[in-house]
């Protein structure tokens, strides 16, 4: 996977955008040459936490900060598909996107109960949804929608984003399989594999401790769809979740006999979930939650690897309490993964590709 180098692997967009300038005289970026990108395979983009928000005084009521970033995201990303990507960002044209993937956190109040809060929860959705849609002609966005729930839509496997994401899958462009549950799915886009596991991947049933957020049984959709989707056959996979990896990651693997902590993601879920996709060709994992970007390479062990999957991390795309939000830009072709970034410092008034660009070589399938 070729990266900005190491030492920038796992900064923070916001601290790069600070030092773009600086960076890119100094040389410190490892950019592809300049030329077109392939654009023969799969294209489309992948935003995170866009919190849409509605006013607690008047739930009624959008927030009037969170309208404006979630419409001016929309806006954003209509209008890329035929300008041009710069060279620093690895020269090339904006193709047309075979849809969006929403990596959680659609709406601000899901995680939180009472009568205001319900009242919350139902203006939200009905925004984030008349702006995103599902189809690319039912909503403001112009591309059929893909999206899993973060901790702010439904962190205990209850609620009104998990009702209605399962009454989507039933209608959603091309979904190929769903879990018993209705909740997790996956499709193909040509020769990828895509995966949407929602909050957490889990639970390892032989850890039999209590799990802070609930994962619905997504270890074992992931295990039964890549072996009755993907198999031997070597294609790639793209995987979906919300939460980060890195900070439940335990080089000391799973102790199933460790107290509870009360951890976003028990550790001994996250092993399991290595141990379940390590045997596949995983082209990438992408994730949001943290609000910042991060790009490196997982081993299971440890977030520094050489070698492993490839990593990506999603800013948040329109948090209304954030100026600095970003979203990805990826294409696949038979032989790799490129992903940008497209990022904006003041609420997508304006905004710009990030100078760099990350490839993940891919190997042919049989």
């Amino acid at each position: 996977m070729n990266t900005p180098s190491s030492s920038l692997q796992n900064v923070s967009r916001r601290r790069f955008i600070g030092t773009t300038a600086a960076a890119a005289a100094a040389g410190i970026f490892t950019l592809r040459p300049a030329g077109a990108a392939q654009n023969d395979g799969v294209s489309f983009f992948l935003i995170g936490d866009t919190h849409f928000c509605a006013d607690s005084e008047n739930p009624g009521m959008l927030d009037e900060a969170s309208a404006e970033v979630g419409s001016r995201l929309i806006e954003t990303l209509n209008k890329l598909p035929g300008t041009t990507i710069p060279a620093a960002s690895r020269a090339g044209m904006v193709s047309a996107p075979r849809g969006l993937i929403h990596v959680g956190d659609l709406i601000d109040s899901g995680d939180k109960e009472g009568p205001v809060f319900s009242r919350m929860q139902q203006t939200e959705w009905e925004a984030w949804n008349a702006g995103f849609g599902l189809t690319g002609t039912d909503g403001k966005l112009k591309y059929p929608v893909y999206e899993i729930h973060g901790n702010h839509d439904a962190p205990h496997g209850k609620g009104l984003v998990l009702d209605h994401i399962i009454a989507r899958n039933k209608e959603r462009p091309g979904v190929g399989n769903i879990s018993s549950n209705g909740l997790h799915y996956s499709w193909d886009w040509g020769h990828v594999h895509f995966v949407c596991l929602g909050l957490i991947v889990g639970t390892a049933p032989e850890v039999t401790r209590k799990r802070r957020f609930a994962a619905l049984d997504s270890l074992e959709f992931l295990r039964a769809d890549l072996a009755e989707k993907v198999g031997k056959s070597g294609r790639p996979v793209v995987l979906l979740h919300h939460v980060d990896i890195g900070r439940y990651t335990s080089a000391k693997g799973c102790d199933p006999d460790a107290p509870f902590e009360n951890k976003e993601w028990d550790p001994c879920d996250v092993h399991s979930f290595y141990e379940a996709i390590r045997g596949y060709q995983i082209a990438a994992i992408f994730y949001g939650h943290t609000h910042a970007r991060n790009v490196f390479k997982w081993d299971g062990a440890g977030t520094k690897a050489a070698s492993g999957i490839p990593i990506f991390n999603v800013d948040n795309s329109s948090h209304y309490k954030m100026d600095a939000q970003a979203f990805f830009h990826v294409e696949i072709s038979e032989s790799e993964l490129v992903v940008r970034e497209y990022a904006s410092a003041d609420r997508w008034e304006t905004g710009a590709w990030t100078p760099a660009s990350w490839v993940v070589p891919l190997t042919a399938a049989v």
